[in-house]
């Protein structure tokens, strides 16, 4: 008997590992975002409110309740969420329509994505995101209908464009597609998607002056400084006054009213002002630490379940948002608008990255303690 358990304890560790590594730099990036959300908005927070705390409250808050999430959806079976996939799906499509109705949706700056419960912020596209790939790692997982798949696609697309969220929408897509490709979806058809989606999506920016003014003032900051190119160049400055070290913790300047979005899409400028180049490299390297260790996971689930779907999901949401965000603030690409994870202030990306991390992490545990062809895939990698 003692031979025997003895025998089971190093794959126990090993299935164990990448539970422990997720929610440790689970836990290590949520308090490192939390902290500079209140470094990077102490000020826009004190004209706002009279005190520097609103949005650190805001978001530790907000950081309570995901943990709760987290907690819970450890000890709830992924048979509950697989089930009900579909209905949390059209909840996600009902809110969407939802926030677009004078009334129910709040308008800011030209762009209905908001929902306004009490002082409270809730962006609905952030749960849409989650539902979709609940929704596809349910659905993919049995069968590949083009046609029907072609008309979710153009359904949630309509949807995104009249609030209007360019940069959301592209994250949908690319969970989409990569999905579709991941459960079995020919290669010459992914392509071909891929090709008209891009083309529609630049006669989108063409035909939108807004857009076609972003694009332009990525192309040259320097055509409208003081108007559409002020955010991009003052997200320049920010990083070239970081240098190789940074100017140190609480000492940008460039947080002091001078990049909007300061504590939300932009803040990854503020780090790097703060921290430097070999800081940022810090925090990038433990993001894509979790990044990489979502893809480890889901390569040693069943091919093609709902569980390897769903994990797959979750990486191409947080891979792909968080290379977009780190593009746009380095200027590789146009501003999207898209929060950076754990480190944007937002209650609504918040919460469903953790409910994402905690259904993944119980998925892989079931997975693990069952599976013989899990066990023999961790075997076989040492």
């Amino acid at each position: 008997m003692v031979g025997k358990n003895y025998s089971k304890k190093p794959d126990q560790q090993r299935w164990k590992l990448p539970i422990s590594l997720v929610i440790s730099l689970t836990a290590i990036l949520s308090l490192l975002g939390l902290f500079f959300i209140f470094e990077a908005s102490s000020l826009e927070s004190f004209r706002l409110v009279g005190h520097q705390y609103y949005f650190l409250k805001q978001q530790a808050v907000s950081l309570l309740l995901g943990a709760l999430v987290f907690g819970g959806t450890l000890l709830l079976p992924s048979a509950l969420w697989q089930k009900t996939a579909r209905w949390w799906f059209l909840i996600g499509l009902i809110i969407l329509v939802l926030v677009l109705i004078p009334g129910f949706g709040v308008e800011l700056n030209g762009a209905r994505r908001w929902f306004m419960i009490g002082d409270k912020v809730f962006q609905p596209v952030e749960f849409f995101k989650l539902s979709l790939i609940l929704f596809y790692a349910q659905w993919l997982a049995k069968e590949i209908k083009l046609s029907a798949f072609l008309f979710l696609m153009a359904l949630f697309s309509t949807l995104m464009l009249l609030q209007p969220d360019m940069g959301s929408l592209l994250i949908l897509l690319w969970i989409s597609l990569g999905l579709f490709f991941l459960a079995g979806g020919k290669t010459l058809i992914l392509g071909i998607l891929s090709v008209l989606g891009s083309l529609f999506l630049f006669i989108l920016i063409i035909i939108s002056p807004y857009r076609s003014d972003r694009l332009l003032t990525y192309f040259n900051p320097s055509l409208d400084p003081l108007g559409s190119g002020f955010h991009i160049r003052q997200i320049t400055l920010a990083l070239a006054n970081g240098g190789w070290f940074g100017v140190g913790i609480g000492n940008s300047q460039q947080k002091n009213a001078y990049i909007p979005e300061v504590s939300s899409d932009s803040i990854f400028a503020i780090i790097a002002e703060e921290l430097g180049f070999v800081g940022s490299l810090v925090i990038i390297g433990l993001l894509l630490t979790l990044i990489i260790t979502l893809y480890r996971i889901g390569t040693e689930l069943p091919e093609k379940s709902f569980g390897q779907l769903f994990v797959f999901g979750v990486f191409l949401w947080l891979g792909g948002q968080t290379l977009l965000n780190l593009a746009a603030v380095v200027a590789l690409v146009p501003l999207t608008g898209l929060p950076l994870p754990f480190f944007s202030s937002g209650g609504s990306s918040l919460l469903t990255i953790l409910f994402a991390l905690g259904l993944t992490l119980r998925i892989y545990k079931e997975q693990t303690a069952r599976s013989p062809m899990v066990r023999k895939k961790v075997q076989s990698s040492r």
